[in-house]
């Protein structure tokens, strides 16, 4: 924790935090910031500045005729950690209702757009039960519709962990007529009957507790120039990126990253990144 920091209560640390949030991403912030997202009085919110300026002195200056503190030339951040993938992910979350805007710390979101993604009917009552068998180690009986029947069909499961594609939700569970794990379709699940005990331990998932390495570079067919590109795109260190990703997601890992077809099927512009390399994660480096 930073020295700034220290000794410092949970709720009043949190506010320093989002001070410092918005004078690194909004470049200022005011008392009525503070007293909005948090709900807290007037003189709260003018000592929650002052002990910031106490904290971080050459963080802040005072701009009289906007009145709010921006940042100076000096600014560092002493309570929280910047972090732009997080702050592209908050932006997001409201943009597409994920999250309310009243719980983001972003006040003046730039104009955002992203490719639209299909609402998926997931039952409250059917999650709700589904997190409980979770939680207590149950079996629920479900009606299913699996593509491989024109009639959905009654089966018990035992779920234990929850996924997403990128697109829908699933849960992983164990299914009594397969005899395995599989995925499951939260907005498949028509109807919920009936719950018992399970004696199926989530350790018993191999691929979904099985970690793997997909090491992935740009396109070979792409000029130097182009290849350049495509590993700061993707964070390459000597033009390759590790990814790791549960070996029951494999597969939709693989997807989301245009690697489920051979790389020849696609212009290298278009394709861009190919599988390298892949395999288990190594125990001692988890």
């Amino acid at each position: 924790m930073p020295e700034a920091a220290a000794a410092l209560k949970w709720g009043v640390e949190r506010r320093l935090e989002f001070i410092e949030f918005r004078l690194y991403w909004e470049g200022g912030v005011n008392r009525s910031d503070i007293i909005e997202a948090f709900d807290v009085s007037v003189p709260q919110a003018s000592k929650d500045l002052t002990l910031y300026q106490e904290r971080a002195p050459r963080n802040a200056i005072y701009d009289k005729s906007a009145k709010r503190y921006i940042a100076s030339n000096e600014f560092q951040p002493c309570f929280l950690k910047p972090d732009a993938g997080q702050y592209l992910n908050q932006l997001r979350s409201v943009a597409e209702g994920i999250l309310a805007s009243s719980e983001s710390w972003i006040a003046h979101s730039p104009p955002y757009a992203g490719p639209p993604v299909p609402a998926r009917g997931v039952n409250n009552d059917t999650l709700r039960t589904v997190l409980a068998a979770i939680r207590q180690n149950q079996a629920v009986e479900i009606k299913y519709q699996s593509l491989s029947s024109d009639d959905p069909r009654w089966r018990w499961i035992a779920p234990h962990a929850i996924g997403f594609d990128g697109f829908r939700w699933h849960t992983r569970a164990f299914c009594e007529v397969s005899k395995s794990f599989k995925d499951f379709l939260l907005s498949r699940i028509i109807e919920v009957r009936s719950i018992r005990s399970s004696g199926v331990s989530p350790e018993d998932d191999a691929d979904w507790n099985e970690l793997v390495t997909l090491e992935i570079g740009p396109h070979p067919q792409l000029s130097e120039s182009q290849k350049r590109i495509i590993a700061l795109d993707y964070g390459m260190r000597g033009g390759r990126a590790q990814i790791q990703v549960r070996k029951a997601l494999r597969y939709y890992a693989l997807r989301r990253l245009g690697l489920d077809t051979p790389p020849e099927a696609r212009r290298p512009q278009d394709q861009q990144i190919v599988l390298l390399r892949e395999g288990a994660v190594d125990e001692n480096h988890r």
